[in-house]
């Protein structure tokens, strides 16, 4: 096996034990991404990518994370200590969904991450730099109510006109409307008035 490829994504605050997150290329042919480099007590290392572990409430059956408290969906109060323990003694609350099998490859992940990682840090310091790691919209902003612009739905027997009707005289007589500032609008109509 052989890691083709090794993206860095810093994080803002250097400040944080979150260093970066990571994705790797193996062969050329399979990603895996959301690898995480933390600051560890004995240096940085590479935790590979892990999903929060569940159960189920006991009243409802919804599934709530071992750290909850109360259920997510019924509020019934769950016991505190329900997580398994790992073989060091700590509450095991994570899986990882990729991971290596052997000490031999997780070493040479590590190796070479740490390295990216470091040379990362360092383009990071010159002018124009760029990120490349794939972050797939996850730093856009929203789209807020007043910059949608949308075309209602016609009822179905406007829709059904005679034959001579042709399709683009339907679409032009449909009216188009915009949202307008909503917020605006139910402040001027006395909405909230009596909220402190």
């Amino acid at each position: 096996m052989e890691i083709t490829e090794i993206r860095i994504k810093l994080m803002d605050d250097p400040s944080e034990r979150l260093q970066a997150f990571c994705s790797i290329t193996l062969d050329g042919c399979f990603v895996i991404r959301d690898l995480k480099i933390i600051q560890g007590t004995r240096g940085s290392f590479v935790a590979m990518p892990s999903r929060k572990l569940m159960d189920r409430c006991p009243r409802c059956s919804c599934k709530n994370h071992l750290r909850a408290r109360f259920c997510n969906d019924c509020g019934c109060e769950l016991h505190e200590e329900r997580a398994g323990k790992a073989d060091d003694g700590r509450a095991k609350l994570y899986a990882d969904i990729a991971h290596p099998i052997n000490s031999e490859c997780r070493e040479r992940i590590q190796a070479n991450v740490i390295v990216a990682y470091s040379l990362e840090l360092e383009k990071a310091k010159l002018p124009g730099y760029v990120c490349t790691y794939d972050d797939f919209g996850e730093e856009n902003y929203a789209t807020s109510v007043e910059e949608i612009t949308y075309t209602p739905m016609v009822p179905h027997s406007a829709t059904t006109s005679t034959a001579t009707a042709t399709s683009s005289t339907a679409t032009t007589s449909r009216p188009r409307h915009t949202f307008v500032n909503r917020v605006a609008q139910l402040e001027e109509e006395g909405f909230g008035s009596g909220l402190v």
